[in-house]
């Protein structure tokens, strides 16, 4: 189940918002938890018990950091057990997820080198696991900071792990953004309908722009032959698309957050208007960037260490980066594509870029379109294909047909992607009658499409 689905348009979340406002408050916890493993089963009913044993997992090992902590004057050596169930924490949370996201994508390659006959096991990859696996496994290192205190009622970590609004893409909700939300929150009248207008745009950049542009991309990436003009169209669509794709979904889960009283972290800010790949990942999902950084990136030493050690640091944040999105050696590629050019601005690109916005930005943009053919083409010989008719030059005139018919899809993405039309909104919204005819139009026209449409599918499912 997808928030863009009629199902869950109106079906699942009407009869969940109905139940949580006359539900008691000491009980909407549980309510939470319930209706989100019910989410969760709806398309993963085999791999739920994945997600209740990290739940479970996690729940012990922090109830565990906490009680060597409290009672250190009995262990002499309590610090050394605390770092053992953090290593036990890490190992686990890590070994789930490599089993069921890298086995396959580790033995095929093994098999490739070696030309060995090796079985190769065909595991589905649960959904929402990259997600949900960091989130639990944030929360025991947190603990064992003591940024955070131990959760002692399971209903509420498991509530927090499952949560049905940011559970299969995000945003990544580390347990100390939303601590003190989770047993003292009230419904709010203007909150659950500022929650409600933020779904509804969510919903309008996914069904009406993402699924739209997308269409052209999945058209002209599955092309053998086609003019150079044609493949920069279909690469600048899928650089649409994976934006709105991704940030319309962040969209609907923050305002989902806000309906049920709590309060998510920002996923997007503009990342196209960017003016260096540094500041781009400071826009783009910045759930992630922030827990790599936080948990991996100063942990290694950060930026304090020399410069080679700085540099070895960054390599392994984009490596662990684009393997994290997926099983396939493009993403690896994709990931230190960013390394490279986020060295080469530390080292000296980025006081020329200053110079110039204009020339900065189309650096940003003409790159961001090769990294993004990077990343959707997971298969190495169609991926080189591709590459080759953006630099073919070749002529035709299949770009004219493909303009036609999406120069007005192209013109609102674009103009979507900059922070112009999030001012414009919050002047026309003040006239409360105005904003209602917007909202309502964008909520009708994309269930229109819904209904209609066989083309609405979610990039980030499988990561």
């Amino acid at each position: 189940m997808v928030f863009s689905s009629v199902v869950f348009l109106f079906l699942f979340l009407p009869a969940v918002i109905a139940l949580y406002i006359i539900c008691p408050a000491k009980l909407r916890n549980g309510l939470l938890f319930a209706v989100s493993l019910f989410f969760y089963a709806w398309g993963e009913p085999v791999y739920i018990w994945i997600m209740l044993f990290s739940t479970v997992f996690d729940y012990t090992n922090g109830l565990l950091l906490e009680y060597f902590l409290a009672n250190k004057e009995r262990f002499v050596n309590y610090q050394k057990y605390r770092k053992i169930v953090l290593t036990v924490s890490v190992v686990g949370n890590l070994g789930i997820l490599c089993f069921f996201k890298y086995t396959e994508f580790l033995l095929t390659s093994l098999r490739d080198l070696t030309g060995t006959d090796i079985h190769i096991w065909k595991l589905a990859l649960p959904i929402g696991i990259s997600f949900y696996t960091f989130q639990t496994m944030s929360y025991t290192i947190d603990v064992y900071r003591q940024k955070v205190k131990a959760q002692h009622n399971l209903i509420a970590f498991g509530m927090y792990v499952s949560m049905f609004p940011q559970l299969i893409a995000g945003p990544i909700v580390r347990y100390a953004s939303v601590e003190q939300q989770m047993n003292d929150r009230v419904l709010v009248p203007a909150k659950m309908a500022a929650g409600l207008q933020r779904f509804i745009i969510g919903l309008g950049k996914k069904v009406l722009l993402a699924n739209q542009i997308g269409a052209l991309w999945t058209e002209i990436s599955t092309q053998k032959t086609g003019t150079v003009l044609g493949a920069w169209l279909g690469a600048i669509a899928f650089m649409f698309q994976i934006y709105f794709d991704f940030s319309g979904y962040s969209d609907m889960a923050i305002g989902l957050g806000h309906i049920f009283g709590f309060t998510f972290p920002e996923n997007f800010k503009y990342p196209y208007i960017s003016k260096s790949m540094t500041e781009f990942w400071r826009r783009w999902h910045i759930t992630l960037g922030s827990w790599f950084r936080e948990y991996v990136y100063i942990p290694l030493g950060g930026n304090r260490v020399s410069k080679p050690r700085m540099y070895f640091n960054i390599f392994i944040v984009w490596a662990a980066t684009g393997f994290w999105h997926g099983a396939s050696w493009n993403f690896v590629l994709w990931g230190l594509f960013f390394f490279v050019f986020l060295v080469l601005e530390k080292t000296f690109l980025l006081k020329y870029l200053e110079k110039s916005r204009v020339f900065s930005h189309i650096y940003v943009c003409f790159f961001l379109v090769l990294s993004w053919a990077l990343f959707a083409i997971t298969d190495f010989s169609q991926l080189g294909i591709f590459l080759e008719r953006l630099f073919s030059f070749s002529s035709g005139s299949d770009w004219m047909y493909y303009l036609r018919n999406y120069l007005v899809t192209f013109l609102l993405a674009i103009f979507c992607s900059i922070p112009l039309v999030e001012k414009l909104y919050n002047k026309i919204k003040k006239i409360a009658f105005v904003n209602l005819l917007i909202l309502a139009v964008i909520l009708i026209v994309s269930i229109a499409y819904l209904v209609d449409a066989t083309y609405n599918p979610f990039l980030y499912f499988r990561f």
